[in-house]
């Protein structure tokens, strides 16, 4: 197990990872169809894609927490 303190760390990467693994699939099949020896592409594809998305993410997630801490407002000061 993994202590609790690398949480974010281990969140961003699973998140990062399935991401990618997704949207390069997608981006893959629109730029090729559906070929001969498609799902190795795709990999190789989504490696790099992987290896650049996982430390954008580290790095925008405590941007993106606080633009929305900006944007949002407790709930315990929500109007009925």
């Amino acid at each position: 197990m993994i202590p609790a303190r690398y949480q974010h760390i281990l969140f961003g990467f699973i998140l990062s990872g399935l991401m990618s693994f997704m949207v390069s699939g997608i981006a893959t099949f629109r730029s090729l169809g559906l070929i001969d020896g498609f799902f190795m592409l795709w990999i190789t594809n989504w490696l790099p894609s992987w290896s650049v998305a996982f430390p954008t993410l580290l790095i925008v997630s405590p941007l993106t927490r606080r633009l929305v801490a900006k944007l949002t407002r407790p709930d315990s000061q929500a109007q009925p």
